[in-house]
């Protein structure tokens, strides 16, 4: 628990960082990753890279690809469309996405999951009721899309971990999830990439080194420690815990003149999304997430 709680007060400053300091100044596919070689540096001494099993590597390159590589891509680029609270109020879905994916490991369809999904599409709407063009609702699509593939990095490290328990410190096999996000940002910064906004002030470049170092480096490992150590549920209010508080940071230090109640009421209506996926869930059924 303590790791998810030290990891939430690093991101809830993150998002203000990049939305402040990067977005729409330092090319995304650039910056995500910068982000990626600073944190893999931090675990390649770390890391022992043989006898492992060939099944464990190929689950922490996927994992690393969707929870960092293409996570981390559409987090940027939807900072282009959205403001930093629309883009952590959007985020609030994650643990029903989390939901969608553990059902489908056990072979389950729950309709209810479905309605919340609508519900919390109108709590999106709601924020942005006299704005809504295709550049926020792509904003809104590419977030649901880090989402889900935040939530499925999670669940699959879980699961992968129970499917291949060690002795050995987590740290020590970490590595690889570095290097699956570097498979995804490489070529992603190559064919797409703009090489002529790279970062061009010592600012740009310590926020950079900062977000790669604390939150992408010691940040998802702590994270992915905490939540194999977590239940299910534990893990939900946490992915959330991230939302109030990045709010509060980005509201009181930068945010001065947002819409503080079309915010509340369509985060009110989002998150009022949440309860609706139990409803379809037996007890039975909740004992099962772990």
């Amino acid at each position: 628990m303590r790791y998810l709680l030290i990891v939430t007060l690093l991101w809830a400053f993150s998002f203000s960082l990049i939305g402040e300091y990067l977005a729409g100044r330092v090319d995304s596919y650039f910056a995500v990753l910068t982000r990626i070689v600073i944190a893999g540096l931090l675990f390649v001494p770390l890391t022992r890279w043989r006898g492992h099993a060939p099944a464990f590597v190929r689950g922490m390159l996927l994992i690393g690809a969707l929870q960092f590589g293409i996570t981390y891509v559409c987090l940027y680029l939807s900072f282009s469309v959205l403001t930093v609270p629309e883009v952590l109020l959007f985020t609030i879905l994650t643990p029903l996405h989390v939901t969608l994916i553990e059902d489908a490991f056990n072979r389950r369809f729950n309709p209810w999951a479905l309605i919340a999904a609508l519900v919390a599409v109108l709590g999106a709407g709601i924020i942005r009721y006299d704005g809504i063009s295709s550049g926020f609702l792509l904003g809104f699509l590419l977030l649901q899309v880090a989402n889900f593939t935040f939530a499925a990095g999670q669940v699959l490290y879980k699961h992968l971990l129970l499917k291949h328990p060690s002795a050995e410190p987590q740290y020590k096999r970490f590595g690889f999830f570095y290097l699956g996000a570097l498979l995804i940002a490489l070529p992603a910064f190559l064919l797409l990439g703009n090489s002529e906004r790279l970062p061009s002030t010592a600012l740009q470049w310590g926020v950079l080194v900062w977000l790669g170092v604390v939150a992408s480096g010691l940040g998802l490992y702590w994270w992915n420690k905490g939540a194999s150590l977590v239940d299910g549920g534990t893990l939900a209010v946490m992915n959330n815990a991230l939302v109030p508080a990045g709010l509060l940071v980005n509201l009181l230090i930068w945010n001065h003149d947002a819409d503080l109640l079309r915010l509340a009421l369509g985060g009110a209506v989002i998150a009022a999304s949440l309860p609706l996926v139990r409803l379809g869930r037996t007890p039975r059924t909740r004992a099962e997430v772990h």
